[in-house]
């Protein structure tokens, strides 16, 4: 008699024990998602779901916690409360049905040998708040920042906007797109005032229009401005100093600038050639650490410096769990060296624009204020962010630009940026 068929695997326990697995590396081993290597084996709709519910965890754990509390006399081991943050996620913020939920909870419960003893507390648990419903989630705080980014968030702008950025991170980012071509349009996509396109759910992105053909790019709205500082590029020669992911290379590519792009890595610079070779535009790739590139001297660069990117957890909510507030001396120091090396490449006349993805003002305003101590030729060419179709509040007093994520709340947000040009005097030697 012929054997029976094996059982595939139930594709929606597949998808949370993949997201329960990278939750586990982000919230105990302290890895980046972007570090995770992809799970062997999982389909793409798989891979997406997974995607989905561990960002929707990693921007509640806080308040999901709270929620569990009321249920628990004392906090769960880290594996069993895992799958309680997962569950109270899927039954209070995605409202997926309560007996498939809880069902799949408990079934991946008695499956672990961590959290084998703790399935009847993990169905009781799920069980009582999919019967609270939604009105235990209304009233809900949001995720707090921790206290080295949202201490001196709190210093610079006060309580209330602290608490608007926390809420904006909720939220999430939907995706903006640069197009080649300042008059491209997509379907379904906001053109924002700074010139950027914003869809809200572009699904694949790949299979969007003019995607295979090279139209556009998908980089952040702020990101985008910093290459608008540096002026018209056309035939200059651009250093882009730490150029990887890539997107402001391309914009200069595009703007006809002769763009040399220097990355420390090989590996990430891969996702520029591809742009690259999408787009047809080109630019002179380098991979070697920025102090030791003597090239030059160039008309303009730019410096994405390395920083805690601590302006974009709404994009990576997994950021304020890995990364720790000391940091943030290291990267200052390193900042200040490169600008201070940039300055080296620069030819007399030339403009630098310095900028960072960070919330942190020792990231943004006092390292430029600071670049013009130390560098008596050095000045600051006032950005006006109507020309670029910011807003006034925008506008910082150094004479850059910071962008908050509590900005365009109606829009969407947008990501948390500083950016400033720098000058250097024409009689320089």
């Amino acid at each position: 008699m012929a054997g029976r068929a094996p059982q595939s695997p139930d594709r929606s326990l597949v998808a949370r024990q993949a997201a329960l697995s990278a939750l586990d590396q982000v919230l105990r081993q302290k890895r980046m998602l972007a570090h995770l290597p992809q799970a062997a084996g999982l389909a793409p709709p798989e891979a997406a779901r997974a995607m989905r519910l561990v960002m929707m965890v990693l921007r509640h754990v806080e308040p999901l916690d709270a929620v569990i509390a009321q249920f628990v006399e004392r906090k769960p081991q880290p594996a069993t409360l895992a799958l309680l943050r997962l569950g109270a996620a899927e039954l209070l913020i995605a409202q997926e049905e309560a007996h498939g939920t809880v069902n799949a909870m408990v079934t991946i419960a008695r499956g672990s040998r961590r959290t084998e003893r703790a399935a009847g507390l993990v169905n009781a648990v799920l069980r009582r708040i999919a019967e609270a419903g939604a009105e235990i989630w209304q009233d809900h705080t949001p995720q707090r920042l921790p206290g080295w980014i949202g201490g001196p968030v709190k210093k610079r702008w006060g309580a209330e906007v602290l608490r608007a950025i926390e809420a904006a991170h909720e939220k999430g980012a939907p995706v903006d797109i640069t197009p080649k071509q300042a008059d491209t349009d997509l379907p379904g996509a906001e053109r924002v005032p700074t010139g950027s396109l914003r869809m809200v759910e572009p699904g694949q992105i790949s299979a969007l229009p003019g995607y295979a053909e090279g139209d556009w790019w998908v980089q952040d709205a702020a990101a985008a401005l910093p290459v608008r500082l540096l002026g018209d590029v056309s035939g200059k020669s651009v250093l882009d100093l730490c150029a990887a992911p890539g997107g402001k290379t391309l914009q200069l590519a595009a703007a006809g600038a002769q763009v040399t792009a220097l990355d420390l890595s090989d590996t990430r610079l891969d996702k520029l050639r591809q742009n690259l070779l999408r787009t047809g535009l080109g630019a002179e790739i380098v991979v070697g650490d920025a102090f030791d590139h003597a090239d030059g001297p160039y008309d303009c660069i730019l410096l994405d410096a390395p920083c805690t990117a601590s302006g974009t957890i709404r994009r990576h909510p997994d950021l304020p769990f890995v990364k720790k507030w000391h940091e943030v001396e290291e990267l200052t120091r390193l900042q200040m060296r490169m600008i201070d090396h940039a300055l080296t490449l620069l030819k007399p006349g030339g403009r630098l624009v310095y900028c960072t993805c960070s919330l942190l003002p020792v990231e943004g305003e006092h390292q430029v204020t600071a670049a013009v101590k130390r560098h008596p030729d050095l000045s600051v060419l006032p950005a006006d962010a109507a020309t670029l179709g910011g807003d006034p509040e925008w506008a910082s007093a150094e004479g850059g630009l910071r962008l908050r994520p509590d900005f365009w709340p109606d829009r969407g947000g947008i990501d948390g940026f500083y950016m400033a040009c720098l000058v250097k005097d024409a009689a320089a030697a």
